[in-house]
């Protein structure tokens, strides 16, 4: 029997990217998983190639099963609408990803606050932050009526160092403060709350940025460090599989670390250690 087997997983920004990865893995290891985003066939963001229901082919082609459900997580009503159908279907939520995140819409410059737009404030806590937190809003009457479950907020952590982009850093430790404040208030319901922070990854988005794929970027220098999506996809079905999980609730985990404790390494075969990157690196 497979470590997820039975389970109900909601991933949301899966159109690509970590989200794409931690579907499949989640599919893989035996649960069903919702897939939500904006991307669907003929009517994608950025007009980009992936879609929801493509991830879902591919958990599906890997023996899992997968449901995509078009999602504007901006918009609460269509929020509240995923969560009525996932109750209305399954009548459970035991894992929840949130993964969305509208912080890529403008270019992550690493130049000080007073020289950039305030449009990153709309793409990072509008479409990011918030969009998050109204997940868990409308999610948690759900799951806490099992007692049971847990919570992942993918985010970005260097032990308390500066991220070089005020707008990211002050969200990415948004996104990580949301997670132990939650794991307090969800104690007596047994269900844990982690944020997760994996290295640079090979999205598609970087792939192209440096003409290249999946299938040859280990020719280009700059990706020597990276690790696929699915190497954090591997870490939260780890996690969402541990029976102790409750006791790394609150906690900020690293990928590679998890990597190391739970006995996993990347598509490739290759264990990546946690990624460190700080701001006096960037300049």
């Amino acid at each position: 029997m497979k470590a997820l087997e039975g389970k109900i997983a909601l991933v949301t920004g899966g159109s690509r990217g970590a989200g794409r990865g931690i579907a499949i893995e989640l599919g893989k290891a035996g649960a069903t998983v919702y897939v939500t985003g904006r991307s669907t066939p003929g009517k994608t963001t950025h007009d980009r190639p992936e879609t929801i229901d493509e991830t879902v082919s591919r958990i599906e082609a890997c023996g899992g099963k997968g449901i995509a459900v078009r999602c504007d997580h901006t918009q609460d009503s269509e929020t509240q609408a995923l969560i009525d159908q996932i109750r209305s279907e399954q009548g459970r939520l035991d894992i929840l990803v949130n993964n969305v995140w509208g912080g890529n819409e403008l270019p992550i410059e690493y130049a000080p606050f007073w020289e950039q737009p305030l449009k990153h404030w709309d793409h990072m806590f509008t479409s990011g932050v918030r969009a998050q937190l109204a997940m868990n809003f409308f999610a948690l009457p759900l799951m806490r009526e099992h007692e049971q479950g847990v919570i992942f907020h993918t985010t970005f952590w260097d032990d308390h160092k500066y991220l070089g982009n005020f707008y990211y850093d002050l969200a990415k430790n948004a996104l990580t403060r949301m997670a132990y404040g939650l794991s307090v208030e969800l104690k007596p319901d047994k269900i844990a709350v982690l944020a997760i922070s994996p290295g640079w990854m090979r999205t598609e988005l970087v792939l192209r940025s440096l003409n290249t794929d999946e299938e040859h970027w280990q020719e280009v220098d700059e990706l020597k460090r990276t690790e696929s999506p699915y190497y954090i996809g591997r870490a939260i079905a780890a996690l969402a599989g541990d029976p102790k999980v409750m006791e790394k609730s609150g906690q900020v985990l690293l990928v590679g670390d998890l990597a190391k404790e739970y006995r996993f390494t990347d598509i490739d075969g290759r264990y990546i250690p946690p990624f460190k990157a700080t701001y006096t690196d960037m300049h």
